[in-house]
């Protein structure tokens, strides 16, 4: 079996109820992850493109956080009802959802304005 191309991470981290930071998944489920499955499947990519469940990604304030790879494209605030939207576009298409990137500039540091 060749290799995949793309690689999906879904944050499905939890935390306990009051924690410092928010939790992607507070709920304890991840419909991003179960919708982003379903649409790769459904658009022929299930052999191309994994969607992996990860643990904590570390940009808490952008949840529900996902990362694409190889390209390092990282996107928050992401929600159900965008998993088509980064399937077609992204995945099938190569071109990443740029109203759902994460600013260069608030990833791994200590001065995004979104921490808190």
């Amino acid at each position: 079996m060749p290799s995949f191309e793309r690689h999906v991470f879904v944050c499905h981290n939890t935390r306990p109820e009051g924690a410092p930071r928010v939790s992607c998944t507070a709920d304890g489920k991840s419909d991003l992850h179960t919708a982003l499955q379903q649409l790769v499947k459904a658009a022929g990519l299930g052999h191309r493109v994994r969607i992996n469940k990860s643990g904590c990604l570390d940009q808490c304030e952008h949840g529900p956080m996902m990362v694409v790879y190889p390209e390092a494209v990282w996107y928050g605030n992401v929600r159900p009802d965008d998993a088509a939207e980064i399937v077609d576009q992204h995945l099938v298409s190569g071109q990443p959802v740029e109203r759902l990137r994460v600013a260069e500039g608030c990833l791994n540091t200590e001065k995004c304005p979104h921490r808190g």
